[in-house]
């Protein structure tokens, strides 16, 4: 049997039949529109949603569909903060017969969490803005577990946008089960040799957690840059990332984040506990921590004046600026130009 052609006005849409389903009704899921114009052209529209080729009638962008297309509003604030009062901070001999990641807070620790909560809490409110959220990365350790349970008391649960467990973001690993002598015979060895490069026996140096932060890092940047963590047509530049980690580890992900060097990540001071540092976006988009910092703050912390230089210029950069007003923001590595103007 031949094929069987059903011919329509302008434009031509043809359908085949074969033998064995002639007999049959053809059921089709679409509707055609023959007569249907597409940009003063004739056109076939299809009511299923399918559209091949040019013709069919112009999609309708929806208010959802172009807030997906447009860049998310990059969050407002980092806020880094340091666990709060642990055993191990009172008593080193915690850690010879508790892991390190089940050292607890102390009861000190656990209001000085909550005290820091209500600081940010506090930094928060001054925005004056009503639609503002937190969304929180920590450390999987305990004592950064009970100090998010903590400091998360000053939050409602329409606040919080989400929470990730992050393990990149634990503590540098100084071994097992630690002996007390042993450990003080360690760190003076780690003075000796240089704290960054320094491998603790069955353990890390800051530069192996220099790694894993640089991991960690292009995630947290890509949920920025995706807006992982407001749902489309909900999205506002009112977020704040809390990031509840360790001191060290705090340290290095600035250092990682502003591109410091080694030397000036070695003039840096941990930060106390439940303290926090802020990184806040700035003018032009990047984070700046001279945007909530004063200067003296940030040379308590150990910013050099290259650093402050720097910090400064990120309030007013835009993402993906380069500052080329300065080679380095560490001490100079070239000598020969000494004598040039």
């Amino acid at each position: 049997m031949a094929a069987v052609s059903l011919t329509l006005p302008r434009p031509v849409v043809s359908f085949s039949v074969s033998p064995a389903t002639a007999d049959k009704p053809v059921k089709c899921k679409f509707r055609v529109h023959c007569c249907k114009e597409v940009n003063g052209r004739p056109g076939v529209e299809f009511a299923g949603g399918n559209q091949n080729g040019s013709a069919g009638s112009p999609e309708k962008t929806t208010e959802r569909e172009a807030d997906v297309k447009r860049p998310p509003p990059r969050p407002r604030r980092i806020i880094l903060v340091r666990h709060g009062e642990s055993e191990g901070n009172v008593d080193e001999t915690a850690y010879t017969k508790v892991p390190d990641p089940k050292i607890a807070l102390t009861e000190k620790g656990h209001a000085e969490a909550e005290a820091c909560g209500k600081r940010i809490r506090a930094l928060i409110d001054k925005d004056g803005v009503v639609d503002w959220q937190v969304y929180f990365y920590v450390s999987p350790y305990r004592r950064t577990l009970e100090t998010l349970r903590s400091l998360a008391k000053a939050f409602e649960k329409s606040r919080i946008a989400g929470v990730r467990e992050e393990p990149r973001l634990r503590e540098q690993d100084f071994g097992n089960f630690q002996d007390r002598e042993t450990m003080k015979v360690q760190k003076a060895v780690r003075h000796l040799y240089g704290r960054f490069f320094y491998r603790f026996p069955n353990g890390e140096s800051a530069a192996d957690v220099y790694d894993r932060i640089t991991g960690f890092r292009e995630t947290l940047k890509a949920d920025i840059d995706i807006g992982r963590f407001q749902p489309p047509g909900n999205r506002n530049p009112n977020m704040n990332i809390v990031i509840v980690s360790h001191g060290l580890t705090l340290r290095v992900f600035l250092m990682r984040w502003y591109k410091w060097t080694v030397e000036q990540f070695q003039g840096l001071h941990n930060i106390g506990n439940a303290d926090m540092v802020v990184m806040e976006r700035g003018y032009g988009g990047r984070y700046s921590l001279s945007m909530h910092h004063n200067e003296e703050e940030l040379r308590k912390f150990g910013l050099t004046d290259d650093m402050l230089i720097d910090q400064d210029w990120q309030k007013y950069a835009k993402p993906g600026e380069l500052n080329y007003d300065c080679m380095t923001t560490g001490p100079s590595y070239f000598t020969h130009f000494d004598d040039e103007t």
